[in-house]
């Protein structure tokens, strides 16, 4: 993958090559940005730029074979480390390597791939992913070996702060003494459960979201998407380019959130004064229970951005609005006065506690019966 490949970012682009073209390659570094905005790709460019000899035309007196290898990410002194789960191939200790077919075609078919997707290949089910031990000892196997090309070795770990702490304190090893030409490039989006002995021995590149111009154009030149059209799903994804991705595709999830979302608070309004109602906040519970966890916690941050939407809207700054529900008879304009300033920090704070109950293995249905019932008193609750 080239860095003329990659969407935005010109400034940290800018920086990388000068670290490489100067010799002076930090051991460990930490990419730190949303979904969507390229992290991965960056990293993987990066390391071709190094591992290829690259200079400023990327191909250009580098090395052909190498950047060849990069086409498949099957270069031998390239090592990926990401979250998985236990499935019917892999039945116990799942690690990266057992699942490095499934990682390169995911990667190549979408490098603005999110985690999510990536559960999504796995079939993680009720499952939660994770870093484990197992790749960190990996690694160290990796590592004692000479390199292939007589250069670096380079591993990128993503999603971090998905490495449990047997893990951690195994990579913090790693990168207390590092071996002679090695890079390891940690990425995330959320730099805050990475251990601080960690997040300090890395040099850290913040990544924004892209800009909506530069969405616009990619759909328009990569995607043959008219331009209009192309505008307005670059608004919709708020710096997401994989969002837009979805959005072009009309298979995105949100569709279904949506529908959900509605039922929600339908039921929520109904169930005021009405105990013949409770029985649609209970179903609505027993349905979204029986979903996966990792979707039960996606849905539930859908949730947190459509009321903050409905927020924005009410207190008129419609220029940060980009939600346009399809559900029929559904406006998020007359939605809006029920989100207000005496109800949408309790509701967050109840959102944001569910999802984290659930990621702790809460029984679902219990907690989402809970968040319902509360919902029910906020909605109603006045400015």
């Amino acid at each position: 993958m080239l860095f003329s490949s990659i969407l935005g970012h010109g400034h940290l682009i800018s920086h990388l090559t000068k670290t490489a073209d100067s010799g002076r390659i930090p051991h460990a570094q930490l990419f730190v940005g949303p979904d969507g905005t390229g992290t991965l790709a960056v990293a993987i460019a990066y390391a071709q730029y190094i591992l290829c000899q690259n200079n400023a035309g990327e191909n250009s007196n580098g090395n052909a074979a190498c950047n060849l290898k990069f086409e498949s990410l099957s270069h031998p002194d390239l090592h990926f480390i990401f979250p998985t789960v236990t499935t019917e191939e892999v039945k116990s200790k799942p690690k990266s390597t057992d699942f490095r077919t499934e990682w390169r075609q995911f990667v190549m078919q979408n490098p603005y791939g999110s985690l999510f997707d990536w559960y999504q290949v796995l079939e993680v089910q009720n499952k939660q992913g994770e870093i484990r031990v197992d790749d960190a000892q990996e690694i160290v196997k990796l590592l004692s070996l000479k390199a292939y090309e007589g250069g670096y070795k380079i591993t990128i770990i993503w999603m971090a702060d998905k490495m449990n702490t047997e893990a951690s304190n195994k990579l913090l090893k790693l990168l207390e003494e590092p071996a002679d030409k090695t890079v390891f490039i940690l990425i995330s989006d959320n730099e805050e459960a990475i251990i601080q002995t960690i997040r300090s021995r890395c040099q850290v590149l913040q990544f924004n979201g892209l800009p909506e111009q530069i969405i616009e154009n990619a759909l328009i030149s990569r995607e043959n998407i008219e331009a209009r059209a192309a505008k307005k799903m670059a608004h919709q994804a708020q710096g997401n380019y994989n969002k837009a991705l979805k959005l072009v595709q009309e298979n995105s999830e949100e569709d279904l959130f949506e529908k959900w979302f509605v039922d929600w608070v339908r039921a929520a309004f109904r169930a005021k004064g009405n105990a013949s109602a409770i029985q649609d906040l209970l179903s609505w519970s027993e349905q979204i229970a029986g979903l996966g966890r990792e979707t039960q916690k996606k849905y539930l941050n859908y949730c947190i951005e459509m009321f903050r939407q409905a927020l924005l809207l009410n207190y008129q700054t419609t220029s940060l609005v980009y939600m346009e529900p399809k559900i029929e008879n559904f406006k998020l304009e007359n939605f809006a006065p029920f989100v207000n300033q005496s109800n949408i920090e309790a509701i967050f704070n109840e959102l944001s506690q569910a999802s984290y109950h659930i990621e702790r293995n809460g029984n679902a249905k219990l907690v989402l019966t809970d968040l319902s019932i509360k919902l029910t008193r906020l909605i109603h609750r006045k400015g």
